[in-house]
């Protein structure tokens, strides 16, 4: 199951798990869709294709929330 990372670890922009625009690479790093632009859709950590993020709602969000850790180190 998909952590569903709060934020944007390159910029720390807010990603709820019930909305669009994260993008994430195989090893779930997580990206806001401005920074999966300005980088070219690779992930700088592994190199893998940075995807668009699936959405979690409704019941599957009530049992099994996003991650609250944050990753955005300022």
């Amino acid at each position: 199951m998909l952590a569903m990372r709060p934020d944007c670890q390159r910029c720390g922009t807010d990603l709820p798990a019930d909305q669009p625009g994260a993008f994430i690479c195989s090893m779930e790093c997580t990206y806001c869709s401005e920074c999966a632009d300005a980088l070219d859709e690779r992930c700088p950590g592994c190199g893998g294709e940075l995807m668009d993020r699936p959405t979690r709602v409704g019941a599957a969000l009530k049992r099994h929330p996003g991650s609250t850790t944050r990753v955005f180190q300022s």
